[in-house]
């Protein structure tokens, strides 16, 4: 298993995804704002592994704490989270975990415990968040793998792997779960302009797990389909409305367009804590724009003129229309996902059932 994230006493540990695959390094926060700063400059991205550094960022903040009165410990937590949600607003699982976080807090001060208990109430929901993440991908998985055919040829967009997540992953959750269910199958990994998640983060991880991947630009994939050489596309999601519009990595819409085009089945692959009720359309979520510099410099190096005008949103919108189902720990879903996705939550509405 990928070591995306781990909380080691007083130090939440991740891989800095910014260095691979040159370099596996790792960041070690030491505060809730440190936490904060590695979400916001992408040391740590894909929305499930937000919502857990988030949560671990907010339980070693409050264990960092010098309060000794639950009072002002409530007023130091409520500023981190506020810094917190600050940093990427396009993920929902930031949010969510967020939220979480505020619940078992007020739960706690609700209950009279005191600075210590609710600190360690605080650590318990922050490693059940983690623990809960990544048993909904190996779930998520496994229904998954029910849609891929054998010898599939997948294309993916942008990583929602084990770095994207607690371990294991989202839409390479799928395509681990088809492997290991004997099913052999290829990956095509769009490169994913400008900070190149597929060409330097789902390549590492499938490379490692010895699946025969082939990153391509962003613009071979319709070629690619028009030759009949891609059966089936996977992605994975930041953040998924209540009709099933789903936000995702910026060509993520691109790709679904050229499927449909090609008669390809497009699927989303996303634990429920993606999927936001409240959001009621792709219209409503916010899209995150990120610096320039990620589209005017490669490696360091400027590949644009001085003076030009750059557009750098991080996630496009695929409309319902063009996914053919959404793939979650509870099951496959289908449209009309303003009815199936409602039936997600409700914990009898599993569909089928995991290998």
């Amino acid at each position: 298993m990928l070591p995306t994230i781990a909380r080691e006493d007083d130090v939440v540990v991740m891989i800095d995804q910014r260095k691979l695959p040159a370099q596996e390094t790792y960041v070690r926060c030491r505060t809730a704002a440190e936490v904060a700063r590695a979400i916001k400059t992408m040391v740590i991205r894909g929305a499930p592994a937000i919502g857990v550094a988030a949560a671990y960022g907010l339980a070693l903040g409050v264990r960092k704490s010098q309060a000794t009165g639950t009072q002002k410990l409530a007023a130091e937590f409520y500023r981190m989270c506020e810094v917190m949600a600050a940093t990427r607003p396009t993920a929902v699982n930031l949010f969510w975990a967020i939220d979480r976080m505020k619940e078992t807090f007020a739960v706690a001060a609700r209950a009279g415990e005191s600075v210590d208990q609710i600190k360690d109430r605080l650590d318990r929901e922050a490693q059940a968040i983690h623990d809960e993440d990544l048993a909904s991908c190996r779930a998520l998985g496994a229904f998954g793998a029910a849609v891929v055919p054998d010898e599939a040829r997948i294309l993916t967009h942008c990583n929602a792997g084990a770095l994207a997540t607690a371990g294991y992953g989202t839409a390479l959750g799928v395509i681990r779960g088809a492997v290991e269910q004997g099913k052999r199958v290829t990956v095509l990994a769009d490169e994913t302009r400008p900070f190149l998640q597929g060409a330097r983060l789902t390549a590492w991880e499938l490379v490692r797990d010895g699946i025969q991947t082939t990153v391509i630009t962003d613009n071979m994939a319709g070629a690619i389909m028009s030759m009949g050489q891609i059966d089936l596309v996977v992605v994975g999601a930041d953040r998924i409305a209540a009709n099933g519009d789903t936000a995702n990595k910026i060509g993520t819409y691109t790709v679904a367009v050229l499927a449909r085009e090609h008669n390809i089945p497009f699927y989303v692959a996303a634990p429920l804590s993606t999927i936001d009720l409240q959001t009621p359309d792709g219209q409503h979520i916010p899209i995150e724009e990120r610096s320039a510099r990620e589209v005017t410099h490669m490696a360091g190096s400027q590949v644009t003129p001085d003076g030009v005008l750059i557009r750098n949103p991080a996630f496009d919108v695929t409309p319902h229309r063009f996914i053919a189902g959404i793939i979650t720990e509870r099951g496959v879903f289908r449209p009309p996902f303003i009815e199936s996705l409602k039936r997600a939550f409700d914990e009898r509405a599993v569909v089928g059932a995991p290998h």
